[in-house]
């Protein structure tokens, strides 16, 4: 049996409890969880807000750990690899999306790592607990002597900014601004630095405006100051990691023609656009959900060899709950880590 942190129902606590993987078929590796990082994506699936909640529920899907058995059919994976677990864990495999890589926007809907059901029927439960089995064509090989709790949080949340930046070509000679420094903002910084973009952000907080600086950016501003007036035009791009309501339209004058504004925070509450500001410049509204496999590979390789990685706040499973509350608070710098590597003990 499976150790889990589990939520009966929307809103409920967090309890301790047992539940029951499903057996290792021939295709399927099974985990020994290390580490799970808590997406702000958890919360929102957890309150039912956008509907669809599976209950009971063990979220979770920033998963790594150390394959501890694999199935008669695993090809390139051996007893011992280290490997992580992000939002997909299966898909149709042969839709235009899949074939292309784009698992995440399988035309069939993909498998969730949690609250979903698999081929069978059996719903999903996801990381915040002691082991994962998953098809092996859904895993991502973690480089040996990575930090693996820093590499947690990036099989969500640092392909979720790394698949627009690499859409949109992102590098030298390209300005990007980075709306918010948070789980995803933070990211976004290393990521664009370490291609060679110049990047600018924007964020209210003193505190977290010297962070972006010493995360990579050339510049971080105060988006109530006169500052900004100063970039009017000047950017390429826009990623917008904001999750809570906000004002879109003070942002596309910051756009050169043709500039690009990317959503990657997904608000619950509707966002009003000014058309306008987006025909008279050229402009464009964006958005991007995660990424697939192989780009979900690609990046934690491109994370490795550029020593980029979350800023995270280790705890222990009897602290998640604690850890939900600050979360919808704010108060994290920049990810929650569940350290799971006692958990399996009992």
């Amino acid at each position: 049996m499976t150790i889990a942190y589990q939520l009966d129902t929307a809103g409920a606590a967090f309890r301790r409890t047992e539940i029951e993987r499903r057996p290792l078929g021939p295709r399927d590796v099974h985990l020994d969880l290390q580490f799970c990082g808590i997406c702000h994506s958890d919360l929102v699936a957890a309150s039912n807000k956008l509907g669809g909640g599976m209950y009971p529920m063990v979220p979770g899907h920033e998963m790594v750990g150390i394959v501890t058995e694999v199935g008669a059919d695993v090809e390139g994976v051996s007893v011992g690899d280290a490997v992580g677990v992000g939002c997909i864990a299966d898909s149709c495999r042969v839709c235009k999306s899949c074939s292309a890589g784009d698992e995440h926007y399988c035309d069939t809907g993909f498998t969730l790592s949690f609250n979903s059901k698999d081929r069978e029927g059996r719903v999903n439960y996801g990381g915040y607990a002691s082991d994962y089995v998953v098809d092996y064509d859904y895993i991502v090989p973690i480089p040996q002597g990575a930090d693996l709790a820093r590499m947690a949080p990036l099989l969500c949340g640092g392909i979720t900014v790394y698949t627009p930046l690499k859409r949109f070509g992102v590098g030298p000679g390209t300005t990007l601004c980075v709306l918010g420094v948070g789980g995803l903002g933070h990211l976004a910084i290393q990521f664009a630095s370490a291609m060679g973009a110049r990047v600018i952000v924007a964020s209210r907080s003193a505190a977290k405006r010297a962070d972006a600086t010493r995360l990579g950016a050339e510049v971080a501003l105060d988006p109530d100051s006169a500052a900004l007036q100063d970039w009017m035009g000047q950017c390429d791009l826009i990623l917008d990691t904001i999750s809570n309501a906000h004002d879109l339209n003070r942002w596309f004058p910051l756009l050169r023609r043709g500039g690009k504004l990317c959503l990657l925070g997904v608000p619950t509450e509707d966002l009003s656009v000014f058309p306008a500001l987006i025909v008279f410049g050229d402009r464009s509204l964006e958005g991007s959900l995660i990424g697939g496999i192989s780009d979900t590979r690609d990046m934690i390789q491109f994370a490795h060899e550029h020593g980029v990685g979350a800023e995270i706040e280790l705890i222990q499973p009897d602290d998640i709950e604690a850890a939900w509350h600050r979360l919808h608070a704010g108060d994290v710098q920049y990810r929650f880590v569940i350290d799971l590597r006692s958990l399996g003990d009992g």
